[in-house]
């Protein structure tokens, strides 16, 4: 049976193009694409032609490309928040990994509040009972099973994911003692049995069976997440997957301690049986961290023809973006956790067809905050001004916004070191640790953050006019934090 074969026994035997498909005009649907742990400079509109992911390089051609987008914090918990109520880590409360999103703070189908919508939320949500339809979603697809002891009371601990469910029913047994399947098995499973294609399926399933009523979906990745290993290891050759250029890449300016026990640890434990103290062993885990981009790669290819074929292309909100970055060997680092730009900035593709929205590049630093409001902008609502998340519509239109820079938390567990850091457009990135060395990078000369210019005498300037910055926004914020005082 041929795709086309295959839809229309899906649809009772017709297009869904002649079968009531909404059209351009009509309350417009948003699809929201997004990875975990994916680097900005993974496809062709930032750069890279190296990686085969020609669905996303043909989306970001298409696209408003934001060039400089930041994730609010740069780890899973914390990033999802912010993208998903427009609000601060330290503002709704997810400031580390594994905080449930409380109940009372309205997520973007509860900020809409328009009945008309299905809405439906597929993959890792990793904010809170990861199993349960919640938040204004109606449908809810999951995929993981290593959050159920953070479940809520009164949630069932034999609940499984949609994903686990799946595997099932194709043969698999659990791998593991808690009868769920660790991220190690799934990830060896053949490729249409992988994560990427199990979301595929579903969202295209969500897409074809709405096309005659306005919709939302939501389809969250888990990868190019560790474990980094996947069907397509070896798709990519060294030359197409190099080690960063800033690997080593260790400043030797005060760098925070807290990256070098982080560094430390990461060599002596390595990821995914490679020795992480050798660049062969970098080099490896590159290849296999470009396959699992190209494994979601086609994952959205099937999504994206679900939509076409389903009549809507031209009436939908498209956005893809990650919840942070990762290091991948840049700086001797993998994962995130740190306030390096391989971390922190993160892909950002807004489509709107309807809007006759040239494709184009921002250059302006924007956060991922501002993703709530814009959307909800482009859909007909006014964000409340109780969000901190504001509009990035005007700078589409070559207008400025009140704020130019781009603000980042991280809040460590109980006793660690936290740290507050500011993007200027001018390109200077500052900083401040309150328990440990800060930071103070000047991109233009420096784009690989190889020289840390905090402690030298003739940044003092710099650091003034950032550090006021700062201290403004945590006063309009309502951030706790005390910022350590220049000595």
């Amino acid at each position: 049976m041929n795709r086309r074969t295959c839809l229309q026994a899906l649809l009772g035997g017709a297009p869904a193009i002649l079968r009531g498909a909404r059209r351009p005009g009509d309350k417009p649907n948003l699809l929201f694409l997004w990875t975990d742990e994916q680097r900005a400079d993974t496809f062709a509109a930032y750069g890279n032609q190296r990686f085969h992911v020609p669905v996303l390089n043909k989306l970001g051609s298409e696209s408003v490309v934001f060039d400089r987008c930041y994730d609010t914090q740069p780890v899973c918990t914390p990033a999802r928040s912010s993208v998903m109520t427009g609000l601060w880590p330290h503002a709704n409360g997810c400031v580390t990994n594994n905080i449930a999103l409380r109940a009372e703070i309205p997520t973007m189908p509860e900020l809409l509040g328009d009945s008309a919508y299905r809405t439906a939320y597929m993959g890792k949500w990793h904010l809170g009972d990861e199993a349960f339809a919640q938040h204004g979603f109606q449908e809810w697809v999951s995929i993981e099973d290593i959050y159920i002891e953070y479940f809520s009371p009164g949630r069932s601990k034999d609940t499984r994911s949609s994903f686990h469910h799946f595997l099932e029913k194709h043969g698999y047994k659990p791998d593991r003692a808690d009868n769920t399947f660790s991220r190690a098995f799934a990830v060896r499973r053949p490729i249409e049995h992988c994560k990427p294609a199990f979301l595929a399926g579903e969202a295209s399933r969500f897409i074809l069976n709405n096309r005659s009523q306005p919709w939302m979906l939501y389809v969250n990745f888990l990868e190019p997440h560790m474990p980094f290993y996947g069907p397509l290891n070896d798709l990519h050759s060294e030359a197409e997957a190099p080690v960063p250029a800033n690997y080593p890449g260790i400043p030797i300016e005060k760098e925070p301690e807290l990256y070098r026990r982080i560094r430390q640890q990461q060599l002596k434990s390595g990821t995914e049986r490679q020795d992480l103290t050798t660049r062969a062993g970098w080099q490896r885990l590159n290849r296999n961290y470009a396959g699992q981009c190209a494994q979601v790669d086609q994952a959205l290819g099937r999504i994206l023809r679900a939509l076409e074929d389903s009549g809507q292309a031209g009436n939908t909100i498209i956005v893809f973006t990650t919840d942070h970055g990762e290091m991948m060997g840049s700086h001797t680092l993998f994962a995130k956790s740190v306030l390096y730009e391989e971390a922190v900035r993160v892909p950002l593709l807004l489509r709107a067809p309807f809007r006759q929205q040239q494709p184009q590049h921002v250059t302006q630093p924007v956060s991922q905050i501002d993703l709530l409001a814009t959307l909800l902008e482009l859909m007909g609502r006014q964000p409340p001004q109780s969000l901190a998340s504001r509009s990035l519509l005007p700078l589409l239109q070559g207008r400025k916004r009140d704020e130019d820079h781009v603000f980042i938390e991280w809040h460590s567990p109980p006793n660690g070191p936290n740290a507050r850091c500011v993007i200027s457009p001018d390109l200077w990135k500052l900083a401040l640790y309150d328990k440990d060395n800060s930071l103070l990078f000047q991109r233009e000369k420096d784009p690989l953050e190889l020289h840390n210019l905090y402690y030298r005498k003739e940044s003092a300037e710099v650091i003034r006019r950032l550090r006021a910055k700062l201290e403004a926004w945590q006063h309009r914020t309502k951030d706790p934090l005390e910022l350590p005082r220049p000595s």
